[in-house]
């Protein structure tokens, strides 16, 4: 028995494609991959991998190995980056799967080799001091002999206009002279709007090519991919003086008709939107009143003029840069908080 879920995310395929080709066009002559970890920032990998090969994307970056293993039926394993690395444990299975381990450590390094090498990436930790090799430790002895596809780091700042991105950069750079790769890569979607520079020879957008917007710069450029709905569970008319929600932080002034609908933190809608986020239906607009509890979110619908009902669907305004300002959540947050309640309906 199948019941229908209260509660979508309508997920554009003609956006999330648009997203890709912008980062794309903006690497100038870099190739342009694409981070799918975290489920592809919770839109669903199985889903988001094969549109974005399709488009020409041949780079997929995952955080684990079972995130490779889910989608190593669909394309060439040797396509997917896993950038957790690798344990002793991790060694025979993945040499079976054949993802590529992004090599962090002395000791990966060592244990790789001792499985017989094969093709691997390195990260140089050029300043944001996780996962890495230290610019010191990155000598021509260490390195020797690996089959070393993609050297890469990470930029720490790149939504910011700060002295860290040259550093960084440089550092990188300075790096790699002396080491043997067939690519270097350094940008994220941020990464990628501070210029050529920064691009060299590969790219890996994620929070852009799912319609968040890391730089002013890109905010034209980026399509919303993800839109939330969710059907209207109950309606009552509540005179001025009246509390709503949790701990009464919103009271009527005046006699409104209120919605009840069902989303909540426990799908990822946080707290934060208490009181500062909205919904529509067509073009009006309806703003949220009193806290977002677990499951449920109560909207001010008086401006309908009674032309919904219980069991209609309200859009979630969840443009990802104006509900990261709404919320106080950051853009990846509100995107990887999107649960599994939520179905999902594929442009």
């Amino acid at each position: 028995m199948t019941f229908p879920a209260p509660l979508r995310l309508r997920l554009d395929s003609e956006a999330l494609v648009a997203n890709w080709k912008t980062m794309a066009r903006l690497s100038g002559k870099a190739s342009t991959g694409a981070a799918v970890k975290a489920d592809a920032y919770g839109l669903g990998a199985r889903e988001v991998v094969p549109r974005l090969w399709a488009a020409g994307c041949r780079d997929f970056f995952v955080a684990h190995w079972s995130e490779a293993e889910a989608l190593a039926d669909l394309i060439p394993a040797e396509s997917i980056a896993v950038l957790n690395g690798i344990c002793e444990a991790d060694i025979a299975p993945a040499r079976a799967l054949g993802a590529v381990p992004v090599l962090n450590t002395p000791q990966q390094i060592s244990l790789w080799r001792a499985a017989g090498g094969a093709k691997c990436h390195v990260m140089i930790d050029s300043g944001i001091n996780r996962l890495g090799l230290g610019p010191e430790q990155a000598t021509s002895e260490l390195l020797d002999g690996l089959e070393i596809d993609i050297l890469m780091s990470h930029l720490a700042s790149a939504d910011e206009d700060v002295a860290q991105n040259g550093q960084q950069l440089a550092v990188f750079l300075e790096s790699g002279n002396a080491i043997k790769a067939q690519r270097k890569s350094l940008a994220n979607s941020a990464g990628i709007a501070l210029g050529e520079d920064y691009c060299l020879d590969l790219t890996r957008p994620g929070l852009a090519v799912y319609g968040g917007v890391p730089r002013l710069e890109l905010a034209s450029g980026i399509k919303q991919v993800v839109w939330p709905e969710s059907r209207i569970l109950q309606i009552r008319q509540l005179v001025s003086g009246m509390p709503v929600g949790y701990n009464a932080t919103y009271t009527t002034t005046d006699t409104i008709s209120l919605a009840t609908i069902s989303l909540g933190y426990a799908d990822g809608y946080f707290r934060g939107f208490s009181n500062t986020g909205s919904c529509r239906s067509g073009p009006e607009h309806f703003p949220l009143v009193g806290r977002v509890s677990m499951d449920l979110v109560t909207v001010d619908i008086s401006n309908s003029r009674g032309q919904l009902a219980e069991g209609d669907w309200l859009a979630v305004e969840f443009q990802l840069d104006h509900a990261a300002n709404a919320s106080g959540m950051s853009q990846y947050e509100l995107l990887t908080g999107l649960e599994r309640r939520f179905e999902r309906i594929w442009s």
